[in-house]
């Protein structure tokens, strides 16, 4: 247990809380939206401050980033908890369990040791993912300055919900994020996972202009986010912010509270990537479906292939010092050669 950061006290022992847009304000002896962050006599603390749940050595394509340091792999933790409530969510079991089961678990390592652990493993970056890494942004922070320091890079896999202020906290120690954009309309977001639309697509816009390498995710669930209408008001979007921004378009699997509705249709995928591509990104991708055309990388001039992909795994690359062999385009991304 560790007090936080991002929030003030109030008269009456109350804290606000301004780590994320639910701007929670929290009694003595309750807990935020996310579950793991609890005043205690008018202090608030982190719940899961370096417990972890989840510690994996990871290709970087599994998270998804297939434009940063391709073939390299990514140490990836995790504590439990989450901000929103997803109703689909593929990782309730441990993002959700501090909300749904009132649990909070995990094995206490310190920030230095996941350091340690990654150099060992001849990893190249450190990855918070798997749940919401805002809502452990105090451990995520202190092992993220550590990695800096070791020469390791730093990957964010989060939904995007959160504040400026927890933003640029950790900002200058991120080198590359992929972000859940859900959908493109407020009112998913708002039945679907008990959030709101604006604050993800403003951290969108923080993190390119900041610099950082972006991929963008959207997990495609029939009849819910899934017309054309929303897929190419969402593509638009992107483009705007930056044609070169990876989209991963990934297929929906029955899960959570979400059990009756029927995993994605391969087509659905291949028309998104259509719509994508149509719209002017240059680089689209369809995800949880092995073996398909969409997983590899194509040259935007040309056409010509020039990574081929199995799921995560790296086939035959068809590259010249980050460009394409056939008329010399170069690719965009960090790490490619």
């Amino acid at each position: 247990m560790k007090e936080a950061m991002f929030y003030r006290k109030l008269d009456g022992n109350e804290t606000a809380c301004f780590l994320c847009p639910h701007h929670c304000r929290i009694l003595p002896g309750k807990r935020g939206k996310c579950a793991v962050r609890e005043n205690r006599d008018g202090t608030l603390y982190s719940l899961v401050y370096g417990k972890l749940i989840a510690l994996h050595v990871d290709p970087i394509e599994k998270k998804p980033l297939f434009h940063f340091c391709p073939g390299t792999t990514s140490f990836s933790i995790a504590t439990a908890g989450c901000n929103l409530q997803c109703r689909f969510c593929q990782n309730a079991d441990i993002s959700q369990a501090p909300r749904d089961h009132r649990t909070i678990f995990g094995e206490d390592i310190q920030a230095a040791v996941v350091v340690e652990r990654a150099r060992q493993h001849g990893c190249a970056t450190i990855s918070y993912t798997y749940t919401e890494p805002t809502v452990f942004m105090e451990y995520a922070l202190d092992t993220a300055r550590r990695a800096r320091a070791a020469g390791l890079g730093n990957v964010f896999v989060s939904n995007g919900f959160m504040t400026e202020e927890a933003f640029e906290a950790v900002a200058p120690f991120l080198d590359a994020a992929n972000v859940d954009l859900k959908a493109f309309n407020d009112a998913f977001y708002r039945e679907q996972c008990g959030g709101r639309l604006d604050p993800v697509l403003k951290t969108l816009e923080r993190i390119k202009k900041r610099g950082i390498w972006l991929e963008v995710t959207t997990l495609l669930i029939p009849g819910l986010n899934d017309g054309d209408e929303e897929l190419k008001s969402l593509a638009r979007f992107l483009v705007e912010l930056g044609p070169e921004i990876p989209w991963h378009v990934s297929r929906f699997h029955p899960d959570y509270r979400m059990t009756h509705v029927p995993p994605t249709p391969v087509e659905t995928l291949r028309r998104a990537r259509h719509i994508g591509i149509e719209a002017g990104l240059w680089y689209v991708y369809t995800g949880n479906i092995p073996g398909d055309e969409g997983e590899h990388t194509f040259c935007r001039n040309c056409g010509h292939k020039l990574i081929d992909r199995f799921g995560f795994t790296i086939g035959r690359k068809k590259l010249s010092q980050g460009a394409c062999v056939n008329c010399g385009t170069v690719l965009h991304g960090v790490g490619i050669r």
